[in-house]
């Protein structure tokens, strides 16, 4: 008789269990702070299985990364890009504000700048989560709001950039104005033709 993997099955309560402790983990103690022995605890799932599965630290940080890639993202539809993408950047700038969210999203920039693999993993969720916010900018651009040849994940990045530079680079705390002008500077260079 032929086995047949279930999805949802054991396999995946078990991967949402330790998917669960790593992000518990990490808003507790950061990236430095989590170990796989704390994830294996608080997820109930044996040692042995984790170091089995995920490898270490890093793997378990890729494999958070890789699942939160594939959730949905809440991309703004203000019928303006001026608004969607001040809205864009609001929401990436609160999402470092919020108690629960914030700590865990600092903790994968940081585990970005010390390890290649959650590097790489890091990389493919925002390669995710630009290629979904650029859906407002392709949106500008068949309204006539922007040219045809913008680069609409350019403008994302561009319109961003600002908040990780003042939260990771320069330790500053990001207000909602510093939000609005990084998108309305990122507009503004589209607009140019810039991007």
């Amino acid at each position: 008789m032929e086995t047949v993997k279930r999805p949802g099955g054991r396999s995946a309560r078990v991967r949402d269990a330790v998917r669960q402790a790593t992000l518990a983990e990490l808003a507790e103690h950061g990236f430095r702070g989590l170990t796989v022995e704390n994830v294996a605890e608080r997820s109930g799932v044996h040692k042995t299985t984790v170091y089995r599965r995920w490898g270490s630290v890093e793997g378990l940080i890729s494999d958070a990364l890789e699942l939160a890639r594939e959730e949905p993202w809440p991309v703004p539809d203000t019928g303006s890009i001026d608004g969607d993408l001040r809205d864009i950047v609001r929401l990436v700038r609160t999402g470092f504000d919020d108690p629960e969210t914030g700590p865990v999203a600092s903790a994968f920039v940081a585990a970005a700048m010390q390890s290649p693999d959650a590097a790489r993993a890091l990389h493919a969720f925002f390669l995710a989560r630009h290629e979904q916010s650029a859906e407002v900018v392709r949106r500008a651009v068949a309204r006539g709001e922007l040219p045809a040849a913008v680069d609409a994940h350019e403008v994302i990045r561009v319109a961003i950039a600002p908040v990780y530079y003042r939260l990771f680079v320069a330790h500053e705390p990001v207000t909602e104005r510093d939000a609005d002008r990084a998108a309305a500077a990122a507009l503004a260079a589209a607009r140019a033709g810039v991007l």
